[in-house]
């Protein structure tokens, strides 16, 4: 592996999605131990040590991973496809969230709500310009304002994951509208 880029996409897949494919195992909450992890990524020729994941987890700007307080332990902080039961505490949103999404996708949103696809959250962000990078990503952006402070009156529990994402298991069509700035 050459770059954190690269390195961030491996422990992205690994820790997110497939520790199986390289045979890592994954504790409830999502942790894998770092020395199996650079074992299990040598044997496939990935050149991992861990001063890499180290710099990787300091240096991703969206703050993907982290590493546990005693430095044995790495996870992915959201965006697992397993079914990991990573420990959120219920927390106050801010008055409004965002989505990011692509312009493809609005009929479908406004048909369902926003759904994890996959993934155990929806996640929103507290921030515009965020939304519009994420959106940007998947096509022609399109920005969702996502009601939360009515959602929570309501019952619906929010999360924030360790790198400042917002997540919901869902959020109903009532609570959204395009953002047309």
């Amino acid at each position: 592996m050459k770059d954190n880029v690269q390195i961030s996409r491996f422990l992205s897949y690994i820790l997110r999605h497939s520790p199986e494919s390289i045979g890592l195992s994954l504790d409830k909450q999502g942790w894998g131990e770092i020395a199996q992890l650079i074992k299990l990524a040598q044997k496939q020729g990935n050149q991992l040590t861990y001063a890499l994941i180290e710099d990787v987890v300091k240096t991703n700007d969206k703050k993907r991973f982290a590493i546990s307080e005693d430095g044995l332990f790495i996870r992915a902080v959201q965006g697992h496809s397993l079914k990991t039961t990573v420990e959120y505490q219920p927390i106050t949103p801010p008055n409004m969230l965002y989505h990011g999404t692509a312009s493809r996708f609005i009929d479908s949103i406004f048909d369902k709500g926003l759904i994890p696809n996959g993934r155990q959250y929806v996640h929103l962000s507290d921030d515009y310009k965020t939304a519009v990078n994420v959106g940007d990503r998947h096509g022609k952006p399109v920005v969702l304002r996502v009601d939360s402070q009515q959602m929570f009156k309501e019952g619906i529990e929010f999360y924030q994951a360790e790198n400042g994402v917002w997540l919901t298991l869902e959020v109903p069509v009532k609570y959204l509208k395009i953002d047309e700035r």
